[in-house]
């Protein structure tokens, strides 16, 4: 029998065993695994094409598609994501950063009064990895940030990448945004927080819904339980005329304007994602 070990007959037998078994989008995950394995991009894999394996990396390829065959995402397995440039430590403790998310964090750095003050006093509520505020941390370093998550192992993740990127003396944490930060101080919120409907949770796809935590997706059962619970006290810590910055499910859109007003907040508009889905939400604390 002829031994599979070159780069493309090996991607090209991994991808189609798992298109086979109905793995989610196999073609990019196997790509991610042996472009990890060989410390390449995912497009040098295809000039490397008739380069031979070692053992060692055949044993690890192997090992990586046996555990994309039971589901898991390949992000948990090679133990990175790319996020705005950077790359960030991620594992179950914390949702795997999506592309959308990046239109967030681009939509505070563009905010012309954010970018004109140099001191300003950002908060990631629900930071998770902290790719946000990290994000935003080494776009603006000489502003200040504060990491929020009610879940310790999240706010630990953010510690260890924020360690991993050399973020330090500008950035605090805290578990609760109510307790720990001043009334009318901070300059800007930003939040991806949980937005899907219970229903519609329980019929994610098996790579999510069996690998990335509940609580970081999982908004009860109209998917805003969450965003209805923290805004008043975003009012309260936010200054009068800052801006907040939410992400949002596609279909919420009124009912999320809705929400700020109910709460305080003035000027609402809404940003697309890359298919062209309402997704990101600005408004302002109204005085």
């Amino acid at each position: 029998m002829t031994r599979v070990d070159k780069v493309g007959d090996v991607l090209d037998a991994s991808i189609g065993y798992l298109a086979k078994k109905g793995v989610y989008e196999p073609k990019p995950a196997c790509e991610l695994l042996l472009s990890r394995l060989l410390s390449c991009n995912r497009l040098e894999l295809y000039v490397k094409r008739e380069n031979r394996l070692s053992e060692k990396h055949l044993d690890a390829m192997r090992r990586g598609v046996t555990r994309l065959a039971a589901g898991e995402p390949a992000q948990y397995i090679v133990g990175t994501v790319e996020f705005m440039g950077h790359t960030f430590k991620v594992d179950q403790r914390a949702l795997i950063p999506r592309p959308e998310t990046e239109l967030l964090v681009a939509a505070v750095l563009g905010r012309v009064s954010l970018r004109e003050n140099e001191s300003t006093l950002i908060a990631d509520i629900g930071c998770g990895s902290g790719c946000i505020v990290l994000s935003l941390a080494l776009a603006k370093p000489c502003g200040r940030y504060v990491a929020v998550d009610t879940n310790p192992d999240a706010l630990a993740l953010t510690a260890e990448n924020a360690q991993l990127l050399r973020v330090g003396g500008n950035l605090a944490f805290s578990p609760d945004i109510s307790s720990d930060i001043e009334p009318d101080s901070l300059d800007a919120v930003v939040a991806n927080l949980p937005y899907i409907a219970t229903s519609d949770w329980e019929r994610l796809p098996p790579h999510i819904r069996l690998f990335e935590p509940r609580s970081a997706l999982d908004g009860g059962p109209d998917g805003l339980s969450v965003i209805r619970a923290v805004l008043p006290d975003l009012w309260i810590v936010l200054k009068t005329g800052a801006p907040v910055f939410l992400e949002i499910g596609s279909d919420q859109t009124g009912r999320v304007k809705g929400l700020l007003e109910e709460n305080g907040f003035s000027d609402i508009s809404v940003g697309k994602d890359l298919a062209g889905h309402d997704r990101i939400v600005t408004a302002i604390k109204a005085a």
